[in-house]
């Protein structure tokens, strides 16, 4: 069962549960739910990598790793793990379906800006439509030769 610990009255209702299920002593499944990123979001990041990488003849994956998380967002997204067999320190990159709505906002406007100042791409913002659209149609035409 969801509760949304933000409403009183669920609140209660959890604490009720638990309590209940604390004196049965058995096994529970505690879930924390984030709110994920949205569809068109998603589709907006894809169709912004994509852009980016058809001018400089990348793939959407590879500006993905190595533009979007590493370079532009490595607190989102890099992770250090000590490696158990090694003892090493390997460094690892976080999915981006483990962020939200805020975090993928932020993301793509850090993304935006570094394309913008430092590779001179200009990538629409998400409210310029007809902008995307173009966008969307210059990917579509190239996308046999990435």
């Amino acid at each position: 069962m969801l509760y949304d610990l933000s409403i009183d009255l669920q609140a209660e209702n959890f604490k009720k549960r638990c309590n209940a299920l604390f004196k049965k002593r058995c096994v529970v499944d505690l879930t924390e739910r984030r709110p994920q990123r949205t569809l068109r979001q998603n589709a907006y990041l894809h169709a912004a990598l994509s852009y980016f990488g058809l001018q400089f003849g990348y793939k959407a994956e590879e500006v993905k790793q190595w533009y979007f998380k590493e370079l532009c967002n490595p607190e989102l997204f890099v992770r250090t793990i000590s490696d158990r067999l090694t003892g090493q320190e390997r460094k690892v990159l976080r999915s981006s379906a483990d962020l939200d709505t805020e975090q993928m906002t932020l993301a793509i406007e850090r993304f935006r800006d570094w394309a913008a100042n430092v590779a001179g791409v200009y990538i629409p913002s998400p409210d310029e439509h007809r902008m995307i659209e173009q966008m969307e149609i210059e990917i579509q035409r190239a996308k046999q030769y990435l």
